[in-house]
């Protein structure tokens, strides 16, 4: 029976995540003259354009790019815009084109892993059962027919996947490809043609400036003075809508950033690069630009210090978040917290609603006096394929609304500001071992423990370096009472289970056992006369023991 359980995979060790390595705000560009918008529509029209251009020859150079054809590009680019506006557009490019190459390697592995899958349980008899570490058969001739169509697709887009990664093609959209889909149903977005063209033209502007240490500022092509004033490096072809000196065009909007605002000044006043990035929300018709900086890698605190004064466990859920204070020896403190997001609509309100979150557990933290807040290291990408789970859609679903990635990178950021850290830990087996050994011995009539909020105490110990179990066995002849030690705790409705447990040992059973004990136990007791003279603080003689 041994050899037929399912083999524990090693535990990976908890280790301290590092800090956020840039920083971006944001403000509105507010009151602008019809003058300026059109300016920002020509500069982004013009220089999106460039961009498009010079991501079609970083497509065709492929693998065979080099320093060498970088230059040439920016240098095409440099007579038409500007020479920090060519490096900009191809960084962004390379970028682009990089980010492209990663997303189809990972989508080459989710189709190898559907294939396997596919391909196993074809190979299994119709109506096999399955087990916990493999799928069984199909359960009808139907289903399996439909299934091995559906491996010919499959095996039929992996062949031309990995054609196209060893050819080092890459299939990128400028403006996005989910929006580009969408002009073949209008109607279901519910957008005319002309609307759906606005916002095709204003994802496809550029309009972002790299910064330059050093330079007047920390950037000579979007330039943001102390008081709020913007300019910008026209360019050459729109040189002539210049409204000031050097080509320079100075928008009448005024920025003040509400958030950071003292650290962006204190940089922009020593001329540290800050790179700006002005784009246009065409729901709302707004202007709006975005200040960003990168920040010096700060080496992590020990995960010693980290733990010196317990940490929160934190159980990441599809609508919530379970946390758990525990302290310095991994016990559970106080009473669990949840606090509750709702993913249903845009992406600015998810986004909205994880932020809040988060807030709202960074702030619990600092009251309870933590230093460390504990998470999982999750990851459900190899976890959300149809072959995987099969008739489990709504299982899939669920795990594809955990925003994990999201998630962590705002959970790090957010913690850095407060002077918190987080302790990232193996998320292997924390729910099944929570539920097995905290959630029964903590709940009470008044507190009904959840299965997440278990699971948080569980990614707290194991942070905290404890085993998640609530007691070891001891050595056996290391005993206090050498045999007969008891390695299991009273459950909560056991009676006197806080009382001094009888004494187990041979010494002490003997001496309870001894005859007459009980006899004489009786005679001597007071009686209830005596005890209520003695209450009152009169002096009674007690009487003669008389024995046999």
């Amino acid at each position: 029976m041994t050899e037929l359980k399912k083999k524990l995979r090693e535990i990976a060790p908890p280790f301290v995540s590092l800090g956020p390595s840039g920083v971006a705000i944001r403000d509105r560009l507010k009151d602008l003259t019809a003058e300026d918008d059109k300016v920002l529509r020509l500069v982004g029209g013009h220089l999106g354009t460039l961009a498009s251009r010079d991501l079609k020859a970083r497509c065709a150079d492929s693998t065979d790019h080099s320093t060498d054809t970088w230059a040439g590009r920016k240098q095409g680019l440099t007579a038409e815009s500007s020479s920090r506006w060519a490096g900009t557009i191809t960084k962004a490019t390379h970028d682009q084109w990089a980010l492209s190459r990663r997303c189809q390697l990972a989508h080459i592995h989710n189709l190898e892993a559907g294939v396997r899958t596919l391909m196993h349980r074809l190979s299994q008899p119709i109506g096999e059962k399955g087990t916990k570490r493999a799928p069984g058969g199909y359960r009808s001739k139907g289903e399996w027919f439909h299934k091995s169509r559906r491996l010919h697709t499959l095996e039929h887009r992996l062949d031309v996947a990995r054609t196209d990664r060893e050819a080092g093609r890459v299939h990128v959209v400028r403006g996005g490809r989910r929006l580009l889909n969408t002009r073949h149903n209008l109607q279901a977005a519910q957008l005319t043609e002309e609307q759906w063209r606005k916002r095709w033209e204003a994802e496809r502007w550029f309009l972002a400036a790299d910064g330059e240490s050093g330079k007047r500022y920390g950037n000579e092509t979007i330039r943001l003075t102390p008081d709020g004033e913007i300019s910008i490096k026209l360019p050459t072809p729109l040189a002539h809508l210049a409204n000031t000196k050097h080509g320079r065009y100075v928008l009448t909007s005024r920025v003040a950033f509400a958030h950071r605002g003292q650290e962006w000044s204190d940089r922009i006043s020593v001329n540290r690069a800050v790179a700006y990035r002005i784009h246009y929300d065409i729901v709302r018709g707004r202007w709006y630009l975005t200040a960003s900086w990168q920040r010096p890698v700060v080496k992590t605190i020990p995960l010693t210090t980290a733990r010196a004064h317990g940490v929160v466990g934190v159980d990441t859920n599809a609508g919530h978040f379970a946390a758990y204070r525990l302290d310095t020896h991994g016990n559970p403190a106080g009473e669990p917290e949840q606090f509750f997001y709702d993913l249903s609509g845009t992406a600015q309100h998810r986004d909205a609603q994880i932020r809040h979150a988060i807030t709202r557990l960074l702030h619990w933290a600092k009251r309870v006096g933590v230093a460390a807040i504990a998470i999982e290291d999750l990851d459900f990408t190899a976890e959300k394929t149809r072959e995987k789970h099969g008739r489990r859609k709504q299982f899939r679903q669920l795990i594809s609304g955990i925003p994990t990635g999201k998630l962590k990178a705002r959970l790090v950021s957010m913690a850095a500001e407060m002077g918190l850290s987080i302790v990232t830990v193996d998320s292997a087996y924390t729910s099944v071992w929570g539920d097995q050994h905290w959630r029964k011995p903590l709940a009470t009539p008044r507190r009904k423990l959840s299965r997440h909020d278990a699971a948080s105490i569980a990614i707290g110990r194991r942070a905290l370096g404890h085993p998640i179990r609530r007691r070891t066995t001891p050595p056996r002849y290391d005993q206090s009472d050498r045999r007969g030690h008891r390695t299991v705790q009273a459950e909560p409705g056991t009676p006197g289970r806080e009382e001094t447990r009888r004494p187990v040992t041979e010494h002490a059973r003997d001496a309870c056992t001894r005859t007459g004990t009980e006899q004489r136990t009786r005679a001597t007791s007071a009686s209830k006369t005596v005890r209520d003279a003695r209450s009152a603080g009169l002096w009674v003689q007690d009487s003669l023991l008389i024995t046999d």
